[in-house]
This record gives C-alpha cells, structure tokens and sequence, in this order.
C-alpha cells in the first residue's frame, strides 16, 4: 500500500519490517492497532482485516500473556498482514512470539516490573537476539505516560528523560550489533510532540522515527493534534512512519489509517492545515486510542460523555485525562488536572496524582463534575 515518497526527508537508514521498508527513501508507512482483545481470534482477524482494507502497511496487536501469544499463532495462519507486536511488562515473551511477526516493539519504561534483579542491558540484549534470530525488527517506544521510574527521579522532566531514555537504549540496541530498528518519543501534547523529535533527529539523524501523538482523544480534536504534530515534522523531513491514536469504537478504528493517510498525502501536496502552534488556552480532554489493553470496553463511551458533559467549560484552562489502561493510565493522569484511569469495574477519578476513590462507571461523571466546578470556581 506504501506509495512514493516524494516528501523531503532525512537521509535515515532503511529497514525493513516485512514487506514493508521504513525510512530512507522508503515511502512514509501509515499504522494502526487492533482494539480487540488478541485472545477474541474472529474479531481480531476481523479488525486486522479492516486496517488493511483502509491501507494499514503494519499493524500492532497487544501480547500480555501466553494465552495471547498461542492466539497470535492461529491469527498468523489467517493474514499475511505485516504485524508489530506490543510488548507490556514480560519482555521474556518475545521469545514466544517471535516468529509469528516482523516486528517488536518494546517501552524502555516497562523493563523494569519483571527480573528486576535482571540488569537492563542483558533484558534488551535478550530482546536484539531474540529479534535477530527470528527476521525481526524493533521498535523502541517511549512514552512520556510511562517512563523509565529510575530516571524520572534523576532527571524530574519527562523531555529529557525521554531524551535520555531513548539514545541509551538505541547505544544498548547498537552495542549488540543491531541497527534494525526504529524509535518513538510519543507524548499526549503536540508541542511536546514536535520539540522532542526536532531535538532527537539532531541526535540520531541516522535512525527512523515513528510519529505519534499518544492518547490524542476523540475526534475532532485527535485529529486536529495529530496533524499538528506530523505536518510540522513532516514538512521538515523528520518521520518514516506515522500512527494516529485515536478513541474510537472497534467497528471505527480503520479511521487511524483513513486519516494519517491523508495527512501524509496533504504533507506531501503542500496542504497545510494546522496552525503554527498548538494554542490550548481551553479545555483539553485527552484519552488515549482504543486497543486491546483497555481494561473494560465501556470506557470509550466514558471519555465520549466526558467530552459531552464538559463541552460547557470549552474556555477554561483544565486538562482532563481519561486512561483505558494500566499501562499508561497512571503517568498521564497524574499530570491532568482531573484523571479518569479506568479499570476494569471501577473507574480511579484523581486530582493530578492523587486519589479521590474509586467510582462504578455509571457513577464516576457526576463526582468528576463537582471536582471541575470546584476547580473553575477556585480559579
């Protein structure tokens, strides 16, 4: 589906991810992610097929357990599809699913919850050589919603820990002789988004990047701050491959692909359509994209009613967070003002990081409410 590359760019290596090549003079692959739970085979099969009739080149699909890997096995024998795995704390599991995908992606993040007796180096050289033995590349995925805890205590700023984090693992990945891989910096602010690539491609000029605005919301606006993102980066040849992270429910997810495809094709035509800079002065409800590590379906109709109920304070300064997961859940609702961090019966509603209790999903809007009034009235 990769189309030619006529966007400027920088001169990154190539590698390949399947049929797929990212980076170089390769054209700028366009991404998504499964929402279903990857042990719901038919679904799965089903969404993988979607993504790929809209134009998916790769697509990511969650693995956190042995029960989702010998799920992986009977999907593989039904698509051809070029597939990124996402690996959550047990990194041990690539060795498992290795030979079902063509590609890993790994959060520097997340090394630390399992073997942390382990030192890091040998966790990532067990992840290069399981790569390596089984025609893999690598995608190393930071995330400002989940850093490295150690150097979040070190550093006490999510850019340069990010910044760090990921040229020490891309020296970690290279010292095991392995340059087959690619890295994302992704945060849930568009400036941030910018500044951070701008400033790693200067350091790194030689690996490819995968763009993304994490947890970008719902439409309108996750679209709206995707293409901030990319169009700035883009035009100025920084990116190899983009994923838009939307909210959507599963029957809607080909929308990723719909829509980072277009902003690559208007990137590529000279339309522009964002504004130089992202002017949050207003409300800002961020949520992250639905996938399979949501812990309870209905939390994509949460962050729509949180948007709906919210519409009237559109003028005040307020950040809210609504988080479908464990795995970034805890970091980017600790930065919001007011954070919604789903589980999977009961809803974590937070003031920053602190904890106001634990509420049932048909419950937890009006509280949020009471906690927003008080918060605009305070200011």
């Amino acid at each position: 589906m990769q189309q030619e590359r006529s966007i400027n760019h920088r001169p990154t290596r190539t590698i390949r991810v399947g049929t797929c090549s990212i980076g170089g003079d390769a054209p700028i692959a366009v991404q998504s992610m499964c929402a279903t739970r990857t042990t719901d085979i038919p679904l799965t099969l089903g969404q993988i097929r979607l993504l790929e009739s809209a134009g998916a080149d790769v697509i990511r699909i969650a693995i956190d357990s042995k029960k989702d890997v010998e799920a992986l096995r009977e999907i593989r024998k039904e698509t051809s599809a070029n597939l990124v795995v996402d690996l959550q704390e047990n990194y041990r599991l690539a060795a498992d699913l290795a030979p079902f995908v063509q590609k890993i992606r790994y959060n520097p993040g997340h090394l630390h919850h399992h073997q942390k007796s382990v030192p890091v180096a040998d966790k990532v050289k067990f992840l290069v050589d399981t790569a390596a033995s089984n025609d893999c590349a690598l995608r190393i995925g930071v995330n400002f919603g989940s850093l490295d805890p150690d150097k979040k205590e070190q550093v006490n700023d999510p850019m340069e820990t990010a910044l760090q984090s990921a040229g020490e693992h891309c020296d970690l990945v290279e010292a095991c002789g392995f340059t087959r891989f690619v890295v994302s910096l992704k945060s849930s602010d568009p400036r941030s988004v910018i500044k951070i690539y701008k400033r790693f491609a200067e350091m790194r000029p030689e690996v490819p990047l995968h763009l993304g605005v994490t947890e970008a919301g719902m439409l309108p606006d996750g679209e709206i701050k995707s293409r901030i993102a990319f169009e700035q980066l883009l035009a100025v040849g920084i990116g190899d491959t983009v994923r838009v992270s939307l909210t959507l429910p599963d029957e809607e997810k080909d929308k990723e692909v719909l829509i980072g495809r277009k902003i690559v094709d208007d990137v590529k035509a000279g339309r522009f359509r964002s504004v130089p800079e992202f002017l949050d002065r207003g409300l800002n409800v961020i949520s992250c994209p639905s996938c399979s590590r949501v812990e309870n379906g209905a939390f994509v109709k949460l962050a729509q009613e949180v948007k709906k109920v919210t519409e009237k304070y559109q003028d005040k300064k307020l950040t809210i967070a609504v988080m479908g997961c464990r795995v970034n859940g805890p970091g980017e609702t600790d930065e919001a003002d007011i954070g919604l961090w789903c589980g999977p019966n009961f809803v974590n509603l937070k003031l920053g990081p602190q904890k106001v209790g634990a509420f049932p999903y048909d419950e937890v809007i009006p509280r949020m409410l009471q906690e927003v009034e008080r918060i605009v009235a305070e200011r």
